[in-house]
């Protein structure tokens, strides 16, 4: 069963993330397996993140690149609510 994660940060900044997202891409995580869907939300200045994951599992592998660039970076993405996915409705 998929699982959603949404991340509700107060301090993930529009910069950090695109740091972020230039880093995983040159570490060859820009795609990650198991990772179905990702989307990234400014609201108030800050980054929220909703993925669809194909299972924690994926998703805790993912978090061992993920995690670090984080770290040096200063990020903070919170911590996730997660729930399974009912439906998916594309178009």
């Amino acid at each position: 069963m998929a699982l959603g994660f949404h991340f509700n940060s107060t301090s993930f900044t529009p910069s950090q993330y695109d740091d972020v997202v230039s880093r995983l891409e040159a570490a060859g995580a820009g795609a990650p397996a198991g990772r179905l869907y990702h989307v990234a939300l400014e609201n108030e200045g800050q980054i929220q993140v909703f993925d669809v994951w194909e299972s924690q599992e994926a998703f805790e592998a993912f978090g061992a690149t993920l995690l670090p660039i984080m770290g040096e970076l200063g990020a903070d993405p919170g911590q996730p609510q997660v729930s399974p996915v009912r439906n998916i409705i594309k178009g």
